[in-house]
């Protein structure tokens, strides 16, 4: 701050150094005028100078030290109180911008979250159609028409059901409830709801559950084992997914294995980031990149540290290890 300090009043240093200069100057040239008694005048002049210097330094600085320590956030409280004309000036305009900043951050929270709620009544609404279409499906007589019907509703449903829990995300904390949770049933219903696609392509599920409750909330994380079998069987042929359980060290294990085309070794890092898909498979248009996204998202919220094990061609085996009971003591007083 003192070289800052030095250099804002550069101007002022040199003007005084310059008109001492040419007092000097003059003195030396005009011989009746004495040199040494100028000197002295000149001399006490500078060491008033620097003392004047010093003893401003840190009054005028003041200001403008909180302006630099300051947090970069639109609370203005710890802004020094101004004392010249030109700090005051510098306080309007920051107070005049934070004001403007926080009308302006409000109104866009407020489009945001109507955007949200209409997003929201509208996939409340279209799944009402949805499951009328479903009723109705079932009494098709024709097999094959039944069956593409049921997949192309299935994908309708699942990315209305991602576009839900997407919104819904942001406010996870308020929509937690802990509770022993039966794995079997759990897993089983989410299982039922992909059974047309499975039989479609020649997809089962093995069971191996030596666990059978685990300490979450029921609503999301059937939500996360519904990301994790959907991308199961998304990418698996004619072949058995393991879904199984088991204690490791005091934590619960659940695993989620396929045999389907695995993910190369420079995806893995990347698969849980926001919109990415494949380096690999261009061409894979029904992939939104959002689903492994959501659901590390809620297992963060719920504790639970999602793992991927995979190579290319020989399937992906996805792990959720779940928290301790006493870590759930912060989750259960939200």
């Amino acid at each position: 701050m003192i070289k800052k300090y030095l250099l804002e009043r550069s101007s002022w240093i040199l003007l005084v150094l310059f008109t001492n200069l040419f007092i000097l100057f003059v003195t030396y040239m005009d011989s009746s005028i004495p040199f040494s008694s100028v000197l002295y005048l000149v001399s006490l002049s500078m060491l008033f100078f620097v003392m004047f210097l010093i003893l401003r330094y840190p009054r005028e600085t003041r200001f403008y030290k909180s302006l630099v320590e300051r947090d970069d956030d639109l609370d203005v409280t710890s802004i020094a109180t101004p004392e010249s004309p030109f700090e005051h000036i510098i306080e309007e305009s920051i107070i005049n911008q934070a004001k403007w900043l926080k009308q302006a951050a409000s109104n866009n929270q407020m489009t945001l979250e109507q955007e949200k709620d209409e997003l929201l009544s509208w996939i409340h609404e279209v799944k009402t159609p949805l499951t009328a279409m479903h009723l109705m499906m079932e009494r098709i007589e024709d097999d094959v028409m039944r069956k593409h019907l049921t997949y192309e509703w299935l994908r309708i449903h699942l990315l209305l059901d991602q576009q839900l829990h997407q919104r819904r995300i942001p406010f996870i904390e308020n929509d937690l409830y802990i509770e022993h949770i039966d794995l079997e049933t759990l897993i089983f219903g989410e299982i039922k709801t992909l059974q047309s696609w499975c039989i479609q392509k020649g997809i089962g599920f093995e069971l191996n559950l030596e666990v059978a409750e685990v300490l979450s909330d029921a609503k999301w994380l059937a939500f996360i084992i519904r990301q994790l079998l959907t991308n199961a069987v998304k990418y698996s042929e004619a072949s058995d997914i393991t879904v199984s359980s088991y204690q490791q060290a005091e934590h619960i294990v659940l695993e989620v294995k396929d045999g389907g085309r695995g993910i190369d070794p420079k995806d893995l890092p990347r698969i849980f980031d926001r919109g990415f898909t494949s380096t690999t498979v261009h061409r894979d248009n029904a992939a939104t990149g959002m689903g492994l996204y959501l659901a590390k998202k809620a297992a963060q919220s719920l504790l639970i540290v999602i793992g991927v094990e995979s190579r290319p061609g020989s399937g992906t085996t996805f792990t959720l290890t779940f928290p301790l009971k006493n870590e759930f003591v912060k989750l259960s007083s939200v």
